[in-house]
């Protein structure tokens, strides 16, 4: 009897602490930490192709799921032909989805096709996975949004992942008018990353964070300039989420692993 009663006192005192970790009606939290990172295809501002310091980095931030830009897959001589989004996702033990939105026929016969384009790697499975490629004007580069749906403790997350263009603003701006109306106003929890190439003052920003908040705007702290990594003086680099993600925190580490700086931030999904 005595035992029980003990027993009994024991689960009372834990009923507030379980309410207090399950946020908005009883549903539990789940933390989630989410980086967003342009690898210059692994080269650093040294110029030294380094995959290792990157993934380093990533291991260090303690990244659950994390959209890369300029990645290679086979791509050329500039990065040993490797298939990037393979190594770190072998070398991370993480699950990944690539999107190619340059894809070239191979060298040589036989050979794997050579791709270019941005990478999701998650420590939670992948559910699903589409890219779709994004306006291009002539003169430009082909550039894509890349979807995931991310399987977090019980809950989707719908991650999207892109790199918009760097060197002409109305091309730019139907590329951000095309991400917004991909992604649109559903009720799933929702997370745009990536290289965006705009200021936050631009009206492709503007387009964009009146659908998705700028994490940056909310929890960080200073100018989290990510460009360019030796001497930081623009950021442009960004984490957009929908409500059902509660920034916590968000920080600019310093690495000279590419030209860019990571964008990191912590999460509690509901």
């Amino acid at each position: 009897m005595k035992r029980a009663l003990v027993g009994l006192v024991a689960l009372m005192m834990a009923i507030p602490a379980m309410a207090a970790a399950q946020p908005d009606g009883g549903r539990p939290g789940r933390d989630l930490t989410v980086m967003t990172y342009n690898i210059h295809h692994g080269a650093g501002v040294d110029a030294v192709l380094d995959l290792e310091r990157i993934a380093a980095l990533i291991e260090q931030n303690g990244a659950d799921i994390v959209g890369l830009q300029e990645v290679d897959r086979h791509w050329s001589e500039r990065s040993k032909w490797v298939d990037q989004p393979a190594w770190f996702a072998k070398r991370l033990k993480m699950h990944y989805a690539y999107a190619a939105n340059l894809d070239l026929p191979p060298l040589n016969p036989g050979e794997p096709r050579r791709q270019y384009g941005t990478a999701i790697l998650s420590k939670y499975p992948i559910k699903d996975f589409t890219n779709t490629l994004l306006p291009r004007y002539p003169a430009g580069e082909q550039r894509g949004l890349a979807v995931a749906t991310v399987k977090v403790r019980g809950a989707e997350l719908r991650f999207a992942n892109t790199h918009l263009t760097h060197n002409n603003n109305a091309e730019r701006l139907e590329q951000a008018q095309k991400v917004v109306e991909l992604l649109g106003t559903s009720e799933q929890a929702t997370m745009l990353v990536g290289d965006l190439n705009a200021r936050p003052d631009t009206p492709e920003m503007k387009l964009m964070t009146d659908v998705l908040a700028d994490t940056w705007v909310e929890v960080g702290v200073g100018p989290g300039y990510t460009i360019e990594a030796s001497s930081p003086t623009a950021r442009i680099d960004y984490l957009l989420h929908s409500p059902q993600l509660v920034p916590l925190k968000a920080e600019v580490p310093v690495s000279l692993a590419s030209d860019h700086l990571p964008v990191v931030a912590s999460f509690t999904l509901r």
